[in-house]
């Protein structure tokens, strides 16, 4: 499958028409190479903020990410603090899930946990379509968020059918995917069935969000590194690949997965413009895989920002020079940012990679 290569005059940033030619952070994506590179950081918009938590005491995550003005003001905080070349939404994966009636909850220190787990065709059945409606805010917040960001780009986002029947199967995070396998293999129709209404629920969710304006989207898979590239391609790809051609030639594709260097390849494939790499690939080891026609992103290890400045600024200038090698690159952590991170280091990886 060819990557589908966006014209800076069409829809990408149409609500903000300048967008698209001018921003590093757009046109890397599109694999061009603006004069600097641009940078943003997974889980920028979060825990590792003073203010964020300050703000956030006593709220529920799903709340924070219910109401238009929490998301606005959670999204701007690492903006305004460590000037990334983009703004990733505030939200949760869940979110289109629990809007569905679905009972979740997001426990701490532990993540999404499923009250009733979906493992038979009942289960499947309950997944009804998500429609605008039932994600108000999410519409909301985004035009909040186009009137305070200037010419800062905003990122949407989802989870990828796998991650999040992987949830859902599993009734929360799981090291081995035990239950999700089982299912993979010993029931496929249902498998199918379930990730084919995800993969619906997923594109309806971002579908809000692009409409109201985001100028790119990324889709976590965060758990695909769990398969085979055998598996992958049989039994995840072709629900991501549902999702991704929804936005083919709207705006920059995003496609992210934790571990996955053995299908870069076939992740690139499924649709996706910028293909993210987590640290355990170099990446121009990583932009031979994905091939000649997409960008990449990524791909600092999280734990470098612990480093000293020494170590940690001759690790920013490897992932920059190994990044030269795919048409475009948009520097970023190999996975979120850890929440023991000082903001300070965060602000200083943006300099060096900006000044090169």
């Amino acid at each position: 499958m060819s990557v589908v290569h966006i014209d800076a005059g069409a829809a990408v940033g149409a609500r903000r028409p300048d967008l698209a030619a001018t921003a590093a952070f757009l046109r890397a994506c599109r694999g061009e190479r603006p004069a600097t590179t641009p940078v943003w950081f997974m889980r920028q918009a979060g825990r590792v903020l003073p203010e964020y938590r300050r703000l956030r005491a006593g709220i529920p995550m799903l709340d924070s990410c219910r109401d238009p003005e929490l998301i606005t003001e959670i999204t701007m905080q690492p903006v305004r603090r460590f000037r990334p070349d983009a703004a990733i939404f505030f939200s949760d994966i869940v979110v289109p899930l629990v809007a569905l009636g679905l009972d979740i909850d997001i426990v701490a220190g532990v993540g999404p946990v499923v009250a009733e787990p979906v493992r038979d065709a009942a289960g499947v059945a309950r997944l009804r379509e998500l429609v605008a409606d039932d994600v108000p805010y999410i519409a909301d917040g985004v035009r909040s968020l186009l009137r305070e960001l200037g010419d800062t780009p905003l990122i949407g986002f989802a989870g990828a059918p796998f991650t999040l029947a992987s949830y859902l199967v599993e009734g929360g995070p799981s090291r081995n995917h035990l239950r999700t396998k089982e299912l993979m293999y010993s029931e496929p129709k249902l498998w199918h069935d379930l990730l084919d209404r995800l993969a619906g629920i997923t594109t309806a969710f971002l579908r809000v969000q692009v409409d109201a304006g985001v100028d790119a989207i990324q889709l976590f898979d965060s758990w695909a590194g769990a398969l085979s590239e055998a598996d992958y391609r049989r039994y995840v790809a072709p629900h991501s690949a549902k999702v991704l051609g929804a936005f083919a030639g709207q705006v920059p594709r995003i496609h992210f997965g934790v571990n996955t260097g053995e299908l870069l390849a076939a992740m690139g494939e499924v649709g996706a413009d910028v293909v993210g790499v987590d640290w355990r690939v170099p990446l121009d080891a990583a932009a031979r895989r994905v091939g000649p026609h997409r960008a990449v992103q990524g791909n600092l290890d999280p734990a470098a920002v612990f480093a000293p400045h020494d170590v940690l600024d001759a690790k920013i200038r490897d992932v920059l020079a190994r990044g030269t090698a795919a048409p475009g690159h948009v520097f970023n952590l190999g996975h979120g940012v850890l929440p023991e991170t000082d903001p300070g280091v965060l602000a200083h990886i943006v300099d060096v990679v900006h000044a090169g």
